[in-house]
């Protein structure tokens, strides 16, 4: 049971994120919903080239560029898609792109085996979108772009830090 905890947790912090998102723009939830089917076979199609990345490369240092490579190909095909859906139901493209990024970035970890290191960026975003705008200093879209810049930030950095070793891929 405590293994899966922070599977939960993340489960608790995407649902805050995107309820707060569909709160504030309902269409952007929609667009984002149906981006889920793209996005897990980018993740899957992310193991396939990262798997590639490791039988061509002779280095650590060449296979983490190879990875991070294919982090940034698999990231960018996820979030174009998005951009345009979030431009065609008129969503705030930013603050879409970013939630998309943060679930993104955190599904691809967890399926590495990856799970505090990707929930606690997500439960801080969640917290600090829910938190801020009770201070009455900060709006609540506002404060969803503060936690999920942070967050991904944070993730793109564990990513690149734990996706880039060739083990976590063998």
């Amino acid at each position: 049971m405590v293994r899966s905890l922070p599977y939960g947790l993340f489960g608790l912090a995407a649902g805050t994120l995107t309820a707060g998102a569909g709160h504030q723009e309902p269409y952007a939830v929609i667009v984002l919903t149906l981006s889920m089917g793209p996005a897990e076979w980018l993740l899957y199609r992310y193991r396939g080239l990262a798997v590639a990345a490791l039988h061509a490369s002779t280095t650590p240092r060449g296979f983490r560029l190879r990875a991070a490579r294919a982090l940034a190909v698999c990231g960018v095909a996820y979030l174009v898609p998005l951009a345009l859906g979030a431009v065609l139901v008129g969503a705030s493209t930013a603050r879409l792109l970013l939630l998309g990024a943060v679930l993104w970035i955190a599904l691809l970890l967890q399926a590495f085996g990856v799970a505090w290191p990707s929930a606690a960026p997500c439960l801080a975003a969640a917290a600090t979108a829910t938190a801020l705008p009770l201070t009455g200093t900060v709006s609540a879209p506002t404060a969803q772009l503060i936690g999920c810049t942070a967050a991904v930030l944070a993730l793109l950095a564990v990513a690149v830090h734990h996706l880039g070793r060739p083990t976590a891929h063998a």
